[in-house]
């Protein structure tokens, strides 16, 4: 982690149909293992349990999102990031496990609005309108990987790498302006 840490894109923000927003600095690990022998750590770090398929949990200002049957993405605050690292690196010793803070190399956007997942719609092959609350996706937003998961009433949660950050915000903003609105989920 940078001494000097900032954001993808501090305070970028976008008002259309939607709102985008940049969300700031997140703390963010990788576990990958068996899911079943993460657990006990995962629970001491995070206060959550193992998320089902596709969900994220939440424990607090932490949560734990399923991203594959043998990985997790935890979020907790940013300067946490690092102990919360070490922590589990030390809990899993032994384990076949692997601890990564992926938190500067993420960029994360909320999109808030009724039609959150219209404008979203418009660029990954996602049924938004069966999503509920807690619910996450692993997709492509264009041509980019991405996370995305309801993370609150009438508000999406995206993730994919900071390098994309700058065209992330620009196919988002494009995807919310007004007058575009599709009403796929109306």
């Amino acid at each position: 982690m940078s001494e000097l840490a900032r954001s993808a894109l501090p305070g970028a923000s976008y008002e259309g149909f939607v709102t985008v927003t940049e969300a700031g600095l997140r703390g963010m690990i990788t576990l990958r293992g068996d899911l079943a022998v993460l657990a006990d750590a995962v629970k001491t770090a995070t206060g959550c349990a193992i998320p089902a398929q596709r969900r994220v949990e939440q424990a607090g200002d932490k949560a734990v999102a399923w991203m594959s049957p043998d990985e997790l993405l935890i979020l907790c605050d940013y300067a946490d990031a690092p102990g919360l690292t070490a922590s589990l690196t030390k809990d899993l010793d032994g384990q076949f496990a692997t601890v990564a803070n992926v938190s500067d190399a993420r960029a994360v956007f909320t999109l808030r609005g009724a039609q959150a997942g219209d404008a979203l719609a418009k660029l990954c092959p996602v049924d938004f309108g069966a999503l509920r609350e807690g619910e996450i996706r692993r997709t492509r937003a264009a041509q980019v990987a991405a996370a995305i998961w309801v993370s609150g009433p009438q508000e999406m949660t995206l993730v994919c790498f900071r390098s994309v950050g700058q065209y992330m915000f620009d196919l988002l903003s494009r995807a919310a302006a007004p007058g575009s609105e599709p009403k796929f989920y109306a």
